[in-house]
């Protein structure tokens, strides 16, 4: 049994509480507060969020990094429904109106096509030719995003303003805000991925309680040797949609898919065991089962309804590569499109696979931990005394895919923390997490011959926002701890978080391709890798 330590000294008698735990007791005592500000809280982070991402979005305009691939796809696909191809000095020509210069002939694409449907609405909608409207919807998911992680975090704690801390370092987090302004797919990933994560955990709670209900209601009886098995799941159901629309982005969608399944098949049968069902394992294979037919297929079809442009027109590329050689015997019935789309799969992971060549801003997944190599997206320069540079040396504008050097290094140590936090409490909440994040970052290090970036971590930051949140709230002492303790630990975390808002505003001219003179962006060099 486990025993609270007494303090050594008894608390003041006088001792006030802090101003934050003055709040959550006016909190606790007021629904009306509650209801206001359970509203409130979200929408201004979000809002603080938006403006963060759109502010100035359409500079530069210019294809900038990987929009050489999405952005132009994006546009093809929109119009023909498959990705074309575009002559050889077409970014210039797009950037300066020239949006109808593709032609019919297919190109590869070695990414599924949601993400990039998402892209070519935001610009049929504000113009091909705006460059704010081939960023709007990115910008969108970035903001999304940010609002996902709010409530991901109120679903973890019950808490409005641990919710508000994990919202708005995701808020101010460059990494983020980076990729939120660039029409590229990892951002639309991310959000997808942080939708079907919500999801999962809505599921986690609706099913352990039903299961429990089920199995109390059913009493020491004859069927106490087996429990229920629950089709009604309909947060799982929806995360199998999102899930599946996260890997028709960018195929490492299917991982977080994969990840999860298991994740809900062992917290069912984990809270089988603490039920009491006799036969547990094999209860929870038979509801294994079950997930596996409400969450796998729906993501499937999902994934094979972005491919609707591809296979309804004749256009795309590899669209009749089987028709020579179709299957037979046991695959005859299979139909061509079909197919024709599996060849097409076999193409990309093989295309995918031999990505080896070197690449000035590639990073291995073994180095994304210490931050050593941040990819620059873009870089334009101003001489001294044009356009109003007073710069002796000239001025620098930069996209550069850089987080919160704090919010990074400080999000890698939680996560470490959280694991032997898990491995003392087994914390369910910690778990789920620790899950997330593997299935962003570990796939990864399988690879390490691939040219890869950096910036892929985006997948892995809201996981790491989360975990250096539960960090912070245990700096911040527990609930019963002694005022004196929740005083200090309170102010400390004051201090870390407005030295990592400092911090933001410090690099956010760098996020945002701000006009900055040159001696300033070398102040942001603070590693070798970082230029």
């Amino acid at each position: 049994m486990t025993t609270t330590a007494e303090p050594l000294l008894p608390a003041s008698p006088d001792a006030r509480p802090s101003r934050y735990d003055a709040w959550r007791t006016r909190v606790a005592a007021d629904p009306w507060l509650q209801r206001r500000l359970s509203w409130l809280v979200p929408l201004i982070v979000t809002l603080f969020a938006a403006l963060l991402r759109f502010w100035n979005l359409g500079h530069p305009h210019a294809i900038v990094f990987d929009e050489t691939y999405y952005v132009k796809d994006a546009w093809t696909q929109w119009a023909l429904g498959y990705a074309a191809t575009w002559p050889d000095d077409a970014d210039a020509r797009f950037a300066a109106g020239e949006t109808g210069i593709f032609s019919t002939d297919p190109s590869f694409a070695v990414h599924p096509p949601l993400g990039k449907y998402l892209i070519g609405a935001g610009m049929a909608l504000f113009g091909a030719e705006s460059s704010f409207g081939w960023r709007v919807a990115v910008a969108l998911a970035g903001t999304a995003a940010v609002l996902l992680v709010y409530l991901v975090a109120k679903q973890l704690s019950g808490s409005i303003a641990f919710a508000a801390v994990a919202g708005l370092l995701m808020a101010i987090d460059g990494l983020a805000i980076v990729m939120s302004r660039v029409s590229i797919l990892d951002m639309l990933l991310t959000t997808f991925v942080l939708l079907g994560f919500w999801f999962v955990l809505l599921d986690r709670r609706r099913h352990l309680d039903r299961l429990a209900a089920v199995v109390v209601a059913r009493g020491h009886d004859a069927w106490s040797a087996w429990g229920p098995v629950l089709w009604n799941r309909p947060w799982l159901i929806a995360a199998g949609a999102a899930l599946g629309a996260a890997s028709a982005v960018k195929w490492s969608g299917a991982w977080v898919l994969a990840a999860f399944g298991i994740y809900a098949v062992v917290t069912d049968a984990l809270a089988r065991r603490r039920l009491g069902i006799q036969y547990w394992p094999l209860d929870a294979v038979r509801q294994g089962a079950a997930a596996f037919l409400l969450l796998v297929p729906v993501a499937l079809v999902v994934y094979l309804t972005s491919w609707t442009g591809w296979i309804a027109t004749d256009g795309g590329y590899g669209r009749h590569a089987a028709d020579a050689d179709p299957a037979t015997g046991l695959f005859a019935w299979v139909p061509m499109w079909l197919q024709n789309l599996w060849k097409y799969h076999e193409t990309i992971y093989a295309a995918t696979a031999d990505i080896t060549t070197a690449h000035t801003y590639s990073s291995p997944a073994w180095q994304w931990p210490l931050l050593l190599r941040p990819t620059s997206m873009y870089a334009g320069s101003t001489a001294d005394g044009v356009d109003g540079c007073a710069s002796a040396r000239g001025c620098l504008e930069v996209l550069y895919s850089m987080p919160n050097p704090l919010i990074w290094w400080g999000g890698i140590a939680a996560i470490l923390w959280l694991i032997v936090r898990f491995a003392m409490t087994r914390d369910g909440r910690h778990a789920v997490v620790l899950v997330a994040f593997g299935a962003a970052y570990v796939p990864w290090l399988l690879y390490p011959e691939r040219t890869i970036f950096q910036f892929y971590t985006v997948l892995m930051l809201p996981f790491m926002v989360l975990a250096l949140t539960f960090a912070l709230r245990e700096i911040s002492g527990a609930a019963h701890a002694d005022q004196h303790r929740r005083t200090s630990g309170q102010r400390t975390v004051t201090v870390v978080l407005s030295v990592i808002a400092l911090v933001s505003a410090f690099w956010f001219p760098l996020w945002s391709a701000m006009r900055v003179p040159y001696e300033f962006y070398w102040l942001h060099v603070w590693l070798p890798g970082w230029v």
